[in-house]
């Protein structure tokens, strides 16, 4: 079964049975939430749902002069 992943630097979401060794969205090597529905509120595991608790806000990259 595949968890749905979220990137603590990006906050892509992904489905994967195993979190990869670098973010398939940002291309750094971050840290992985497993997001995936675990309570009936959001459809449990078999429904493949985010539980949208676990999302986090991507960080806002600010580039200074």
């Amino acid at each position: 079964m595949k968890n749905q992943w979220s990137c603590n630097n990006c906050g892509y979401v992904f489905a994967a049975e195993e979190v990869p060794n670098t973010c398939p969205s940002c291309k750094q090597k971050c840290t992985f939430i497993n997001a995936t529905c675990y309570t009936p509120d959001c459809g449990g595991p078999e429904s493949g749902n985010i539980d949208p608790r676990l999302i986090q806000s991507p960080k806002q990259n600010k580039k200074t002069s």
